[in-house]
């Protein structure tokens, strides 16, 4: 009997390191005292969210919070049809849409630690196409036929990365960008499409005029979309089996893709949009999806790598905690901690100063895949300086703040949101309630 109680107490032992390595590395409910909040000051993340759905100004959604790996708070609110029958679950599935960027900058940055591409290389070098690429100069309003120059230098990953290559998403620029993208049939092409695979897609984005020099200003594009196929061109491999292979596996994210298992569709919630009388109403098209169930649709090899996926709350959660823990987690490494340090860092010092960044407000700048907050920015709002962040198309929100150890995810499903504010007023609570 001695033996046997000194064998369990061996057993326990030896299992002890284990458990406090998965207590610190991987997500797992906890206490908000034990993580440093106030529980009464979180309590009015309920009401706020509550309040939201009461008033018709967001559907619901899901949200979750975690500090030091604590999820201290993790709640879905208000129904997923219009006839509040069906609320929504912690598990339902999201359209990301450009929260798809932050998966792929990643992709990009494991494929540069291991030394199989340059940050600043020719993005011409992996995608021929883009060596014939021009930059617009005239346009003529009446006709919307137009004039090119060539490049002054070739676009690079970097400005890829940015924002900074002159390639635009044609559907946000009303004028002659959208007028010249429209030509090309480069239009609500963001998400998903019906016939080009990712190949295609990027091959007829690169016949498409720049809307100014590489490198000359930020303006927000289909980017992603190009890195996307360079990480297939690289890696031999589709994105999608690359994502899967390198991100999702070993982080153990089960839930994200690019076009959902049949099995996990009825998971995927509605989106909403407005009725002339300013009331929800699920639609069924936008202007970036002619069809909203583009996650159901058949894998015919597109990809879009700057807005195609679909996830849930707690998956994109397991992710940014891996960024936050230096890329680690659950004991698997998907990123070195000093790449990370580079990802994060400002990338656009030189052009803020001259007022052509993403912000004319200090402190509020662009990283490589994320925007990021400097130290100049610490009074703009109470998330911390070094934090980086980004959102998604149907109002969906995350950011990641190492200096508090804290991360957040939000996931509602509404297109063309006209409460914006809400996301400010929730970093507020989240904020505010931080005791220690």
């Amino acid at each position: 009997m001695r033996l046997k109680l000194i064998a369990f107490i061996l057993l326990i032992l030896f299992q002890l390191p284990v458990i406090a390595q998965n207590s610190t590395d991987v997500l797992h409910e906890g206490s908000a005292i034990e993580a440093g909040f106030s529980e009464k000051r979180l309590q009015l993340i309920d009401q706020l969210i509550q309040e939201y759905v009461n008033k018709g100004y967001i559907p619901g959604g899901v949200f979750l919070i975690a500090r030091n790996n604590q999820i201290v708070f993790n709640k879905a609110f208000g129904f997923r049809t219009t006839d509040k029958k069906t609320p929504y679950r912690k598990d339902d599935i999201f359209r990301i849409c450009s929260m798809t960027k932050a998966i792929t900058t990643v992709a990009i940055m494991q494929l540069f630690e291991q030394g199989k591409l340059g940050i600043d290389d020719a993005v011409q070098d992996y995608i021929p196409a883009f060596k014939k690429t021009q930059v617009l100069d005239t346009f003529n309003e009446k006709d919307s036929t137009y004039t090119t120059v060539p490049v002054k230098s070739p676009l690079t990953l970097r400005q890829l990365l940015t924002h900074t290559s002159g390639i635009a998403y044609g559907d946000f620029y009303p004028g002659r960008i959208q007028a010249v993208y429209a030509k090309k049939h480069m239009l609500g092409v963001g998400l998903s499409h019906s016939s080009w695979n990712t190949e295609e897609f990027i091959n007829r984005l690169a016949e498409v005029p720049l809307a100014f020099q590489p490198g000359d200003h930020f303006m927000y594009g289909l980017n992603m979309d190009v890195l996307g196929r360079v990480i297939e061109v690289v890696s031999g491999e589709k994105l999608s089996e690359y994502f899967q292979k390198h991100i999702f596996e070993p982080l153990g994210m089960k839930d994200t893709y690019f076009y959902l298992p049949k099995e996990k569709q009825a998971r995927l919630v509605p989106i909403y949009g407005y009725d002339v009388n300013n009331q929800f109403e699920i639609v069924k098209n936008d202007g970036l999806a002619a069809n909203t169930d583009y996650p159901k649709n058949t894998d015919i090899g597109h990809y879009a790598g700057g807005g195609g996926l679909s996830s849930t709350a707690m998956d994109y959660a397991i992710f940014i905690q891996s960024l936050l823990n230096n890329g680690e987690y659950n004991g698997k490494q998907i990123l070195g901690r000093k790449t990370i340090e580079m990802m994060t860092s400002d990338q656009m010092f030189s052009l803020n100063k001259v007022g052509k960044g993403i912000s004319q407000r200090p402190g509020e700048t662009f990283c490589l895949g994320f925007s990021l907050i400097t130290d100049q920015g610490k009074g703009i709002g109470p998330k911390s300086p070094g934090t980086y962040e980004w959102g998604g198309y149907f109002n969906t929100k995350f950011f990641i703040d190492p200096h508090e150890n804290l991360i957040f995810v939000g996931m509602t499903q509404v297109a063309g949101t006209r409460h914006g504010e809400f996301w400010d007023r929730l970093t507020a609570i989240i904020y505010g309630a931080i005791d220690i």
